[in-house]
């Protein structure tokens, strides 16, 4: 396992972030979708009882960071399901944003390169990392083609194409509203839901190979 001495995470550090309750007080965008996401994650029988399993190990999970921003698709659908893990396992969890962090952040970028949000970390009761996880679940990234549908082209040529003429202003404002609100209500329907039983389902996995040594 990685040693949190060697990183910036340190449990000082942890101790200031945000609770979720704090960080959905604290004037964010897209409030109703975090709490959306998080009422909406229902953990199975069998996850709940992963989780405890898992926490009450010597060396299992005791708290988890959370580094994201409010803007973000992802980061608003998977706090949510962060901090339904943390409860299932007793553990502490803090939200940190990115933008705020980059020195946390440039400790998880994805392939060595990106800043892919959020990032998971848990760590142990000694603040020793045990896992991440990053952006997220592998069923997503297949599934990925299924959000672009719903939101569509919101390219100015894509838009165009649409209307049949070149989009003014006005009209391009219009299109991209109205591709939002077609993104917002997709994300209600059972694939949005099933990559949030997906990431609980990465995380244990993850922790459990992690732990297994």
């Amino acid at each position: 396992m990685t040693q949190a001495k060697e990183s910036v995470i340190t449990l000082e550090r942890f101790k200031k972030g945000k609770t979720f309750q704090e960080y959905l007080d604290s004037g964010i965008r897209n409030r109703e979708l975090f709490v959306e996401n998080y009422e909406g994650t229902k953990l199975t029988a069998e996850q709940e009882a992963a989780l405890k399993e898992l926490a009450a190990r010597p060396n299992g999970p005791h708290h988890i960071v959370v580094i994201g921003e409010d803007w973000c698709p992802d980061v608003y659908r998977g706090t949510g399901v962060a901090q339904r893990m943390a409860e299932a396992m007793g553990a502490e969890l803090r939200f940190f944003e990115r933008d705020q962090n980059k020195d946390m952040m440039a400790e998880y970028l994805k392939d060595g390169e990106f800043e892919s949000i959020p990032v998971f970390i848990f760590y142990d009761k000694e603040h020793r990392e045990i896992a991440h996880f990053i952006e997220r679940p592998q069923l997503a990234n297949e599934q990925l083609h299924l959000a672009q549908q719903a939101l569509g082209d919101i390219s100015p040529a894509g838009i165009a194409k649409q209307l049949g003429h070149e989009p003014s202003e006005e009209e391009l404002k219009a299109a991209r509203a109205a591709a939002r609100e077609r993104y917002l209500a997709w994300q209600k329907g059972e694939t949005w839901a099933n990559w949030r039983v997906a990431t609980v389902d990465e995380c244990i996995a993850l922790l459990r190979s992690k732990l297994a040594g």
